[in-house]
């Protein structure tokens, strides 16, 4: 008999225990929607990364210098809007619908504020920010540009995420993942024809004229903008007009409360600061290559491409523990949400290890999806091999993370994250880098994250991550 996260959630109510078949199956039910639509997510990233790297080194390394800042004011938004599904899957697990639909409508407000503002802050800075992260002038045109046109397109990523990740919450891993899997069909479309000149294309045999605009780095842009603003909007009336413990429609208050933003003080300060910590420090490393030359430049931003085909199951199932446990908490049962905790950290370790395998053994043919240059294709191989040396512990971390943050332990992770990026990454890169390149750079990459790894893990089993308990 299969079995919902809602029907879960009633039975810890009640003080049931639940069997490990049920935890398995719910587990498995929440992550497997999410693995696919990061592995479609990846497929994309990849395509992507394909059609600009085809056209050149410059044309990488254009994105590459900035996408650094895009993590950063992406991280940060993600950061704020992921307080408001931690909330939703907390009253949801304690059964307080009303107060749940509550945080959502809050949220809309906050999106419709931040969103815009975000936008305006990205378009105002995209002219010089490749300047302060050190940029050649032949690039800065090209990256400048980049900036400008996913910045405009904030705030409906700032919806898609908001409700994508509120819908996971609630035991709705499928809708997500679907709009997920359109919005990457979309980028390449449209990035097909707005990357790339009209131009003559050998189709079963036959030759084709295949309409085009050619407008390289910017139409990349504005390929991904306009998918994720169709998205966006699929997703906010998606959640207008569905049913069920979320549904908008039924009566209730668009008054921002205390204890909202209390629990956003709470919960999303600490996980945009940790964000923050984890984006800037991958601009100063951003820095740190950008002083190595194009090639390195290039083999950076293509390898970390290449790296997600390793940590999307991890982040796949993130997304089932921080949805499990803050139900679990929320309904009051601590001994739960270790266990969901511990379950899903197994599973991400375990899958993230014969996906390191995987890289490792096939680094020179993922390089060689997205461009031809043997140069690039080679250092980019082996720095994937020696970060490939470290994703498990890197899955300990994800998901150890998605469940201390269910839990409502945001500072937890922001201190962890602070020492482990702050206090080893860049420290060790900035004294390799002058001898190693960029070898050196991940190397300290790939010890940080072994480190880190071991620091969840080791806050994991102390227990200190439950004693937040359940929010307002």
């Amino acid at each position: 008999m299969s079995i919902s996260l809602e029907q879960l959630s009633a039975q810890m109510r009640r003080g049931e225990q639940v069997p490990l078949r049920h935890t398995m199956q719910v587990v498995l039910t929440l992550s497997i929607p999410s693995i696919l639509q990061q592995i479609v997510v990846t497929a994309v990233e990849y395509i992507d990364a394909a059609m600009v790297g085809h056209i050149g080194a410059s044309a990488t390394a254009s994105i590459g210098i900035v996408s650094s800042s895009t993590w950063l004011m992406h991280g940060m938004l993600a950061g704020l809007y992921m307080s408001f599904a931690i909330q939703v899957a907390q009253y949801l697990g304690a059964d307080r619908q009303d107060d749940a639909r509550g945080v959502l409508r809050q949220s809309m407000i906050f999106n419709l504020v931040v969103g815009l503002a975000a936008a305006a802050f990205g378009i105002g800075i995209s002219r010089f920010l490749p300047g302060w992260l050190g940029a050649d002038p032949s690039l800065q045109a090209d990256a400048s540009a980049y900036f400008a046109i996913w910045s405009a397109s904030l705030p409906f990523l700032m919806i898609m995420g908001t409700y994508s990740s509120m819908l996971r919450s609630s035991g709705d891993a499928l809708t997500p993942g679907l709009i997920s899997v359109l919005t990457c069909v979309l980028d390449v479309i449209f990035n097909f024809c707005l990357i790339n000149p009209t131009r003559e294309m050998v189709v079963f045999g036959r030759t084709m004229t295949v309409w085009g605009l050619g407008w390289g780095v910017p139409g990349a842009a504005l390929g991904t903008a306009l998918a994720t603003t169709i998205s966006g909007v699929l997703t906010l009336a998606i959640l207008l007009l569905r049913d069920g413990p979320l549904c908008i429609r039924k009566p209730g208050s668009w008054h921002i409360t205390k204890a909202c933003l209390q629990n956003l003080w709470k919960v999303g300060a600490p996980l945009a600061a940790e964000r923050a910590v984890l984006s800037s420090a991958q601009v100063l490393l951003i820095r740190i290559v950008s002083g190595l030359g194009t090639t390195a430049i290039a083999a950076n931003s293509l390898g970390v491409s290449a790296e997600s085909l390793c940590y999307m199951a991890g982040y796949g199932i993130q997304d089932a523990s921080l949805a499990l446990v803050g139900q679990a908490v929320g309904a009051n049962r601590r001994d739960m949400a270790k266990n969901f905790a511990w379950l899903c950290t197994g599973m991400g370790m375990g899958i993230m290890a014969l996906t390191g395998v995987g890289m490792y053994i096939f680094a020179p043919n993922l390089m060689g999806v997205f461009t031809a240059d043997a140069a690039v294709i080679a250092l980019g191989a082996r720095v994937l091999r020696i970060e490939a040396l470290a994703e498990p512990m890197f899955g300990a971390s994800i998901v150890a993370s998605g469940a201390m943050q269910g839990a409502g332990d945001s500072t937890g992770c922001f201190v962890l994250n602070l020492v482990s990026m702050w206090g080893i990454r860049l420290t060790l890169a900035s004294l390799l880098a002058p001898h190693f390149g960029l070898v050196g750079v991940w190397m300290a990459m790939s010890f940080e994250l072994t480190i880190r790894g071991v620091l969840f893990l080791v806050r994991l089993a102390h227990g200190r991550w439950l004693d937040k308990g359940a929010l307002a």
